[in-house]
């Protein structure tokens, strides 16, 4: 069972993933778990949270969307559903190895509003809100997204 770890909690973990959203909800929370879930499997040394962009005023109705609480239960994955969203803080940015913002269309502008000196930090997935895509849409696209990063940061076999 993979655990949220908070960021830049854990010493011995050198590397963190940030994943950003609007209200840290629903499409952040569930990249941060499934990404932590993969990286356990994978015995990588990485470990992901996940932030509101504009959390603070996004009145969201508990601690995750009872959507991506199903879809990772449905994937037999441990969620900690004691934790709420959380803001986006300066902090958060000086943490993290890599930020990854769900959804470029809508996050670039709220992150050139409230930081813009991090902006051309962050890297962008296309995963739009409820508004414009399925839930079930959204889950197989962060999940190929989550899949294809975990690729990436698997250390490459050492060669004799």
């Amino acid at each position: 069972m993979a655990h949220n770890v908070p960021l830049g909690a854990n010493d011995a973990l050198t590397s963190q993933i940030l994943f950003l959203c609007s209200g840290n909800y629903y499409r952040s929370r569930f990249a941060e778990i499934l990404f932590n879930h993969l990286a356990v499997e994978n015995d990588l040394e990485w470990r992901a949270e996940s932030r509101g962009i504009v959390a603070q005023w996004s009145y969201n109705p508990g601690p995750i969307s009872p959507t991506a609480l199903a879809e990772l239960r449905e994937r037999n994955i441990y969620v900690d559903t004691t934790r709420y969203p959380m803001q986006l803080t300066a902090q958060d940015f000086a943490s993290a190895s890599r930020t990854i913002a769900l959804y470029d269309v809508e996050h670039r502008p709220m992150l050139e509003t409230f930081f813009p000196d991090r902006v051309s930090a962050v890297e962008f997935w296309q995963v739009p809100d409820l508004d414009a895509m399925t839930p079930t849409r959204a889950f197989a696209l962060i999940g190929e997204n989550v899949r294809s990063l975990i690729a990436q940061l698997v250390p490459a076999p050492v060669r004799p």
